[in-house]
């Protein structure tokens, strides 16, 4: 899921749970605290989707880093650039 439509989720269903708390205080005369209770709980949760989207960062990354060092490994142990390589060994060494 990409970070713009996390946010977009995120909103929405902060949004649609204001709309929910304040029909259900009204019916079941929530406690005065319990608002803010959900307001730390939704604050918690954002912090923790923003850890999580630090650490799809960091594997993304780190796979990208992975994948360009077997891209070169693979075009050294090709066979034409293999032998190049013997070769230009075998020169420097004398043989």
């Amino acid at each position: 899921m990409k970070k713009r439509e996390l946010e977009g989720l995120v909103g929405r269903i902060r949004q649609t749970r204001r709309a929910n708390a304040a029909e259900s205080d009204a019916a079941a005369g929530l406690a005065p605290g319990a608002l803010d209770q959900i307001d730390g709980l939704e604050q918690r949760v954002a912090h923790l989707e923003r850890l999580l989207e630090g650490f799809q960062d960091s594997v993304y990354r780190e796979s990208e880093r992975h994948a360009s060092m077997i891209t070169e490994l693979q075009l050294k142990v090709e066979p034409g650039a293999m032998s190049a390589a013997l070769a230009e060994d075998a020169r420097n060494r004398g043989l």
